[in-house]
C-alpha cells in the first residue's frame, strides 16, 4: 500500500470516526432533554423504549469506535491493510468499502461459514 492510500484510509477512518461521536453527542444532548417524566403510561412507555433504542445504538457505536481506532494503530504499525488470518493482502476495494475489516474476502467467508456451522450445532 503507497503512503497516498494509506493517507486516504487514514483520513476516511478519522473522518468517520468524527461523524460518530458528533453524532453521539446528538444522541446524548437528546436523551438529556428528553428526560422529561411523562404522566400518560403510554407516552412513558414509548418513551422508554426509544431511550433504550438510542442507548443500544449508542453501544454499537462505541464498539465500532473502537474498531476504528484500532484500524489507526495498524496504519500507524503498518499492518493495516493485511488479513489477520492469512497474512495477505485485503483488497483496496474491501478495504473502501469497509476501511476496519481486517479479514479478506475469502477469510471472512470461512469465518462466516464456520460460525453459521457452529450456530446449527
Amino acid at each position: 500500500m503507497s503512503d497516498r492510500q494509506r493517507a486516504y484510509f487514514r483520513r476516511k477512518l478519522l473522518n468517520w470516526r468524527d461523524e460518530i461521536l458528533r453524532s453521539t453527542k446528538e444522541t446524548l444532548q437528546h436523551l438529556h432533554d428528553d428526560s422529561a417524566q411523562h404522566a400518560d403510561i403510554a407516552d412513558r412507555a414509548t418513551s422508554e423504549t426509544e431511550r433504550a433504542l438510542e442507548l443500544r445504538a449508542r453501544d454499537r457505536q462505541r464498539k465500532l469506535t473502537a474498531k476504528i481506532d484500532a484500524a489507526i494503530a495498524r496504519l500507524d504499525d503498518g499492518t493495516y491493510g493485511y488479513c489477520e488470518e492469512t497474512g495477505e493482502p485485503i483488497s483496496l476495494k474491501r478495504l473502501d468499502a469497509r476501511p476496519i475489516a481486517t479479514l479478506s474476502v475469502e477469510a471472512q467467508e470461512r469465518h462466516e461459514r464456520r460460525e453459521r456451522v457452529y450456530r446449527d450445532e
